[in-house]
């Protein structure tokens, strides 16, 4: 079997057996009772001996019959903003969140391909579940590059079934470069966080948020660069609000978090160091998690057009007299469609494997020390980079060659990803007649979470990023946040 090899979700039987055997629904729940459910279940639990990294074919035996569960009720879902908490549940308990924990601190550690292979699973389930974990894939993965005792503490918390989803970016009022939301630590290293945040996917399913802020100093002076506080959504002066309003997408948990006087406890505070090789790792993974949502719209879609295609007996009237399903125009469109897909995935699986392998030589360094910067939800900018003093954990000449490379995988990936799913989301619909229309079927989803996907990152400034390291050998590099820029007088 290739490494692209899919798990196809089987729609029909999993959803009476879900129904069957799940006490509470989704749909029964409040915002409020929502939030209180997915931050109480018991910690994951998966089938793996300890010590044991499992395979992909593992991993996609193990969450398969979940994501048939999962895919069974996705459309309605959408169809009546029914925000999933219980089947996120149900992939926490089952161990979803731990999938990236090294095998030295008591994870399964599974490969970084597998997992994004696996996330494309996922998505092609429900992208609006797999988008969701992108803010807890990028917290799990950049603690590899803190120190040893930040790395033991977070790690143990997350096997406990703590999950941390973002809140980094601010949606007005702050400058380009800066954030408004400030974190004032006091003399005994506790810390103080006010300020609102947008675009906070994620939290809305997670027991903690990382919340990017500036750090006052001891006389309430902004400092320069950014901190990271990672605070519990319960936490009080914590307040969540579900107002995401995108046109797609719209289960994420994408909506507003404001920060009150929120004590942190010095160990839930993480520095942030400019150039460090968590910073230039950090970026194309948050890239790279769109990517696999993409990956797996694409592939849903192929499967409700050669769906459609079977069951539709009736033809036009313009056409050869024969089924849809012997239809030689009709059977090219799907064809062309799976064809999209596959380069999608192989693009996708590709750039993965370049990311996975620069990892794999900052492991190889023991990189202990410092982190950097990152991109937040919904940021703009590339990874910021460059060689910086061993202590900030910055890469080394061979690491930086092979970071760069894999971002500039992700940056090409992400100039023609888009474009082809958005594509096959649209072309769905020439495998049908009006009746594809039906607000029942609701396949114009997949478009909408298709273009919403691909706008978080415009397509235009990846494409001038290429052109300019290939033209002028400037390597990728980005600010601390997204924000307002005044217009030149």
């Amino acid at each position: 079997m290739s490494s692209l090899s899919t798990h196809t979700p089987v729609h029909p039987a999993a959803a009476a057996d879900a129904e069957a055997s799940t006490a509470v629904s989704s749909a029964d729940l409040s915002f409020a009772e929502g939030l209180r459910y997915v931050t109480t279940q018991d910690a994951p639990v998966t089938p793996w001996e300890a010590g044991h990294t499992p395979s992909l074919a593992e991993l996609r035996e193990h969450f398969g019959p979940i994501f048939d569960r999962i895919a069974s009720g996705a459309s309605e879902r959408e169809a009546h903003r029914v925000l999933p908490f219980v089947e996120i549940a149900e992939l926490n308990c089952a161990g979803f969140t731990v999938l990236r924990v090294p095998t030295e601190y008591g994870g399964p550690g599974v490969s970084f391909t597998d997992w994004v292979q696996l996330l494309i699973d996922l998505a092609a389930a429900d992208p609006n579940i797999a988008h969701q974990y992108r803010s807890h894939a990028g917290f799990v993965e950049t603690l590899r590059y803190q120190d040893e005792q930040t790395r033991q503490y977070w790690y143990a918390k997350v096997l406990a079934g703590d999950v941390v989803g973002n809140a980094s970016t601010e949606i007005g009022g702050n400058a380009l470069n800066t954030l408004n939301t400030t974190l004032a630590v006091q003399a005994d290293g506790t810390g103080v966080l006010n300020g609102a945040k947008y675009y906070c996917t994620g939290t809305a399913y997670a027991t903690h948020t990382r919340v990017s802020a500036t750090l006052l100093d001891a006389d309430g002076t902004p400092t320069e660069g950014r901190q990271f506080a990672v605070v519990s959504t319960r936490a009080p002066g914590v307040e969540l609000e579900d107002d995401w309003n995108g046109f797609g997408q719209s289960l994420t948990g994408t909506g507003t978090t404001r920060f009150t006087d929120v004590k942190v406890a010095p160990e839930h505070i993480l520095n942030r160091v400019p150039g460090s090789a968590e910073a230039q790792f950090e970026a194309p993974l948050f890239q790279i998690v769109l990517l696999a949502v993409l990956a797996g719209i694409a592939r849903n879609v192929v499967n409700d057009a050669a769906a459609g295609v079977r069951r539709r007996t009736r033809s036009f009237n313009t056409g050869l007299g024969v089924p849809h399903s012997e239809d030689p125009q009709i059977l090219g469109v799907v064809g062309r469609l799976s064809a999209q897909a596959f380069v999608v995935e192989s693009a996708v699986v590709e750039a993965a494997r370049r990311l996975e392998a620069a990892e794999g030589v900052l492991s190889l360094e023991g990189e202990d020390a410092g982190t950097g910067d990152g991109n937040g939800d919904a940021d703009t900018g590339a990874a910021a980079t460059g060689n910086t003093d061993a202590g900030t954990g910055a890469a080394t000449d061979t690491a930086q060659r092979l970071l760069t490379e894999a971002e500039l995988a992700v940056e090409r990936a992400h100039v023609t990803v888009p474009g082809i799913v958005t594509s096959i989301c649209s072309d769905l619909f020439l495998t049908g007649g009006a009746s594809n229309t039906s607000r029942e079927k609701n396949l114009d989803r997949h478009w909408r979470n298709a273009q919403t996907v691909a706008t978080h990152n415009p397509i235009v400034f990846r494409e001038r990023i290429i052109g300019d390291y290939l033209v002028n050998g400037t390597v990728p590099e980005g600010l601390n946040a997204i924000g307002e820029v005044r217009r030149a007088s």
